[in-house]
């Protein structure tokens, strides 16, 4: 029986609510389910399948963030920072909407121009690919907490994340939509093209992993110059409820609480204690002069302006000496709009202002506090002051390019700091995975400490080495070897995708004129 428009346009529908699941489980699916490429990869074959159909890939699209970014829905309750109890629920679902109608706007606007560029073509998979990419890139530097189809290859498949050394997390998401492709041309096709077909790209992907595998092995230089750890660091996880954060028994404990993470640190032979996003309040004092530098999220004042900061508390000192200011500020959450300033509940911490866009953190000109190593041969090769490194500020980390340009500028490791509380634990292990994907992208060790987690320790392999029990309190004593190598990401960053986006846009509008031609009986 043929299958009537209607039928289609279910099917259409079908595919979009299908294809959607798939992508929303892909970033990060539940323990008892397989994430990655092997969810990824059908569901953007199914949104390949609906191009043209801007409604249908709309739905693929909100249905993805909707699971995906499930986790909003922990803001409730929202009483903490003043909204009401009746509204806070609304509060929080709304949130989570507005963040599934913007990826169903985007992808429905993708879906659309799919369907007028002949998808089946090269050029035209080309650009399309590398359009959502380049895409990608744009939202991780936007004020959203962007987790983005090339961060999902994150902790499934790590071989073929490696080749984010050359391409980064938006040349990932290229790839996995040209994988995909390939699937969606593969269901259209019959008899021996299907077998060929079918061969060149399993070929491919075994290509790729190896690459991928390779691009993420030290090189041999790397290798022969590698010594032992010359860096012990302490990562403090308070697991403070940030419910409970400003109460006054919570403010009352917590300078004892610096104290104790600072001596467990020293006795453990740290060089520096690294404390999260926001644990040191605005115009604080440590109770005792800091026995080793102190590296702590808080805040601080700036012309007249507070500002969320990486904050350094030099050894005998009990004050902040040196900042780092957080550029990229979540909307109301952080930053306020001067005309809705004069709402109540909008900010736990009144409104702050975004700081310098740079991510490089140089340490300033002091004598480190001696801390035990393996031996006299480390000592000589200690250098006088810590390695620079690249900090990203809580959700600062979805964004490669910055990090990858402060690497460029001189950063030797990776530091992140966030405060994840109340969110559960399905935020922390997508966290983890972009820390991850940014030390492929950079080669760079990385150290995260956050306040509930995940306090953890990355090598510059990606693999993680080190990480306490999320929701407990502790703290993680780690190795760091810093590391100076290069990578082709670090080196071009995007551009390399942006200009094959470029050469694909005019190979296709090359196309479009030719055919164009032909149908007026031009060139014949």
């Amino acid at each position: 029986m043929p299958v009537t428009m209607g039928d289609d346009r279910s099917l259409a529908w079908l595919k979009a609510c299908g294809g959607g699941v798939l992508a929303g489980l892909a970033l990060r699916a539940p323990a008892w389910c397989p994430s990655g490429p092997w969810l990824m990869l059908p569901a953007l074959a199914l949104l390949w399948g609906l191009n043209g159909r801007a409604g249908a890939a709309s739905l693929w699209g909100g249905l993805a963030v909707l699971i995906s970014h499930r986790w909003l829905l922990a803001l409730h309750p929202l009483t903490w920072v003043g909204v009401p109890e009746p509204l806070s629920l609304p509060v929080a679902v709304g949130v989570w909407m507005v963040c599934a109608f913007a990826a169903a706007g985007l992808v429905g606007a993708w879906a659309w121009l799919a369907g007028r560029c002949d998808p089946r073509r090269w050029s035209s998979m080309l650009l399309l690919a590398c359009l959502w990419g380049a895409a990608e890139v744009v939202l991780a530097g936007s004020p959203l907490f962007w987790m983005g189809v090339g961060g999902s290859l994150l902790p499934a498949d790590p071989a073929w994340a490696g080749l984010a050394r050359w391409c980064g997390a938006g040349g990932l998401a290229a790839m996995q939509l040209m994988a995909a492709w390939w699937i969606w041309h593969l269901a259209g096709l019959r008899g021996r093209g299907r077998q060929r077909w079918l061969a060149f790209g399993l070929s491919a992907l075994v290509l790729l992993h190896g690459l991928g595998r390779w691009a993420s092995m030290p090189s041999a230089e790397v290798k022969r110059e590698a010594k032992p750890s010359s860096w012990r660091v302490a990562l403090w996880q308070p697991a403070v409820p940030t419910r409970e954060k400003f109460e006054p028994e919570q403010q009352r404990q917590l300078p004892a609480r610096f104290q104790s993470a600072l001596v467990a640190a020293q006795q453990a032979g740290a060089a520096w204690l690294v404390a999260p996003e926001g644990a040191l309040p605005l115009q604080a004092r440590l109770l005792e002069p800091a026995p080793i530098p102190l590296l702590t999220g808080g805040f601080r004042w700036l012309r007249g302006q507070q500002r969320s900061a990486l904050l350094l508390v030099e050894a005998g000192d009990r004050l902040p000496s040196k900042a780092l200011d957080k550029h990229r500020l979540v909307p109301l959450g952080e930053w306020i709009p001067p005309w809705l300033s004069a709402l109540p509940g909008l900010s736990a911490v009144g409104g702050i202002e975004p700081g310098d866009a740079s991510r490089l953190w140089q340490w300033p000109t002091f004598a480190m506090a001696a801390s035990p190593i393996a031996s006299p041969a480390e000592v000589n090769a200690r250098p006088a002051l810590p390695p620079p490194a690249a900090v990203a500020i809580c959700y600062e980390l979805s964004d490669g390019a910055a990090l990858a340009a402060a690497v460029h500028a001189g950063a030797e490791w990776l530091l992140a700091i966030a405060n994840l509380d109340p969110y559960p634990l399905l935020l922390q292990r997508q966290f983890l995975a972009l820390a991850q994907l940014r030390s492929l992208e950079t080669a760079r060790p990385l150290l995260s400490a956050a306040n509930s987690g995940p306090t953890a320790s990355v090598s510059a392999q990606g693999t993680v080495l080190d990480q306490l029990m999320p929701m407990q309190p502790g703290v993680l004593i780690t190795a760091l070897q810093p590391q100076v190598e290069q990578t082709l990401y670090v080196r071009w960053r995007d551009r390399p995708l942006l200009m094959i986006l470029i050469v694909s846009s005019f190979w296709r509008g090359r196309v479009g004129i030719t055919r164009f031609g032909h149908r007026l009986g031009i060139g014949r």
